[in-house]
């Protein structure tokens, strides 16, 4: 991750660890800007203010190392952008001291939602607003449902998949009863209007047939005229009177002279005319075949007249001309198929809401004892964590119970003679509850728990849901705040136990957690001519030593506070090379292996 201009930060490369990567140093010198630079490239809200001061903008670039078949490569690929050449993803969020944000992906311009859902496969941030989350009900939910796996997903989208229509067909039937009457009234008007169409029976195009034929009905005189004298100026006198022969007569004449002349150029025009007279004889025909057929018909054309009368009632009424009349008609026929209010239809809408709230409270049902079963495997596993956290005698019991539905509930369902709430994530309310000492009454986990306690809860929640989070890379901001002493180095060694199977960074100012870390990042800051600027870089071994001794009460400087540091890097490096060996002989056995996974990823 590159990060430049953010905060105190003015340019720093950090290449994590594919382990446990843990950053520190002093108050004030920016070590949150690592974690802020990654909520930047995770899609989050920009804040002008992070902007280094004199700086023009502020950048954040991440490299990610992803598997071909990841889910990131899908979303990437739906934004246009497409993994470097050595497959991994570069993800790219600026952000100008105007407050303007942009984002690339792959190379690519991208939205900052993009982003966001490039995240959700990749990265998980924990700091102290998840702790306040996890003061959610719904939040708590969602740990019970992660953990419950298959278990529980497989009952609840089917659960899911009824309830939609469920609400469907009861909103329907609701809107159905409601506006029974108003329905009732639109279906009168339109079969009305049915009914009106289908008594006249229009035809396709038939107005403007209509007045076509009313036009020629009424210009029959008129029309005959023109046609007689046509066909006389063609084909002559009926009678022969050579005074008109017509057209054809004088072609005929023209033929009969170029015919008797000597001069073969002129014969050559002779067919040519003989054309002509065909094509003239041709139209006399039809000009013969009109006057035969007009008929100057006074009770056809009052019949035509009639008709048109009764077509254009319906344009004034459905549409501009006939065949609007009829797309009407056919449109009024599918809205009165919508518009059933019946008794028999009602009935139908109500057997079939009662058959999916059967269906529905089954599913629900399912979902419940699923919850429940993994209830009391979750609580039993984050207890067992919470022992080892310093937290002995402390208990955690995961409540889940029904909801039970209010009055006037819209989506209140009959489960087992109990009517409860069908929201989207089921009928349950699942509760987190701690006993914080042998013997102690059960209480809310926001009740019961100190900062530092609340810190250890999530900690070992996130030890237990490991097997569960695909997400690679696990990003804690100071989620140890509050804990000391033993539960320091218990903290530390889950997180390095999460690092079996996952990327881990941390950034924390225990030095029980820090010695755990595969790598070490400090974050430096200086002072030049009144500026200051912070960077990020890699502590060798004895380097290590002197941040580890600063961070035990500013020891540095002492060779007891080196000589403690050593011994605290000395003894986490042996708990973890124990408790590798330990997964390995588990992995011989057929157990689950952490570093395993680590390997194969």
């Amino acid at each position: 991750m590159r990060i430049q201009g953010l905060g105190v930060i003015d340019e720093a490369v950090l290449e994590l660890h594919p382990g446990f990567t843990v950053v520190t140093g002093e108050t004030g010198a920016g070590k949150t800007m690592v974690v802020t630079g990654l909520h930047l490239l995770s899609g989050g809200r920009a804040d002008a203010s992070r902007v280094r001061s004199g700086a023009s903008r502020a950048v954040v670039e991440g490299r990610f190392d992803v598997a071909p078949d990841s889910p990131a490569v899908a979303v990437a690929g739906d934004a246009g952008a497409e993994p470097d050449e050595d497959g991994s993803l570069i993800a790219m969020r600026a952000v100008g001291a105007d407050g303007r944000s942009r984002a690339h992906v792959g190379g690519r311009s991208a939205p900052v939602g993009v982003l966001s859902e490039l995240s959700e496969q990749l990265l998980a941030v924990h700091g102290q607003n998840d702790q306040l989350r996890l003061l959610r009900p719904a939040e708590q939910r969602a740990v019970l449902d992660r953990f419950g796996g298959q278990a529980i997903a497989e009952p609840l989208a089917e659960y899911r998949r009824v309830r939609q229509e469920w609400l469907e067909v009861t909103s329907e039937l609701t809107e159905r009863t409601e506006r029974s009457r108003e329905m009732a009234r639109q279906a009168d008007l339109l079969r009305h209007g049915l009914g009106e169409i289908e008594a006249v029976a229009p035809q396709p195009n038939e107005d403007t047939e209509l007045t076509e034929q009313a036009r020629r009905l009424a210009d029959a005189d008129e029309l005959r005229a023109a046609a007689g004298e046509a066909q006389l100026a063609v084909t002559g006198s009926a009678e022969g009177d050579p005074d008109a022969p017509g057209a054809l007569g004088l072609i005929s004449e023209a033929r009969r002279r170029i015919a008797a002349a000597e001069d073969s150029a002129l014969r050559e025009l002779e067919p040519r005319l003989a054309e002509a007279a065909m094509l003239l004889t041709d139209v006399g025909s039809e000009l013969g075949s009109y006057l035969e057929s007009l008929d100057a018909d006074p009770e056809r054309l009052e019949r035509v007249l009639a008709r048109q009368a009764e077509l254009k009632k319906l344009t004034r009424k459905y549409a501009a001309d006939v065949d609007g009349v009829l797309a009407w008609a056919q449109d009024a026929e599918e809205q009165l198929a919508g518009l059933d209010t019946s008794e028999e239809a009602l009935a139908e809408l109500a057997a079939r809401k009662e058959a999916l709230e059967t269906e529905l409270a089954e599913h629900a049902i399912a979902g419940s004892a699923a919850r429940e079963q993994a209830a009391q495997e979750l609580g039993k596993a984050i207890s067992e964590e919470l022992t080892g956290l310093a937290m002995g005698e402390a208990t955690i019991e995961i409540g889940v119970r029904r909801r039970v539905a209010e009055e006037r509930d819209q989506h209140a369902l009959r489960v087992r003679r109990e009517l409860l709430h069908a929201g989207a994530d089921g009928v349950d309310e699942v509760e987190l509850r701690l006993s914080a000492h042998g013997g102690g009454q059960t209480m809310p986990v926001h009740k019961a728990a100190s900062g530092g306690e609340l810190s250890r809860v999530m900690l070992a929640i996130e030890v237990v849901l490991a097997h569960a989070d695909t997400t690679p890379t696990l990003v804690f901001d100071e989620v140890d705040a509050g804990v000391g002493g033993r539960a320091a180095v218990e903290v530390g060694r889950r997180l390095a136990r999460l690092a079996r199977s996952h990327q881990v960074l941390v950034v924390t100012h225990l030095p029980q957690v820090a010695a755990y870390a595969d790598q070490h990042l400090v974050v430096d800051k200086t002072a030049e001519g009144g500026v200051t600027s912070s960077g990020v870089r890699v502590l060798e071994d004895t380097e290590r030593v002197v941040e580890l001794a600063r961070m035990l009460a500013g020891m540095e400087g002492t060779e007891t506070g080196r000589a403690h540091a050593e011994e605290l890097l000395a003894a986490a490096e042996n708990d973890k090379a124990a408790a590798e060996t330990g997964s390995v002989e588990k992995d011989r056995k057929g157990g689950r292996l952490g570093s395993g996974k680590r390997k194969a990823r």
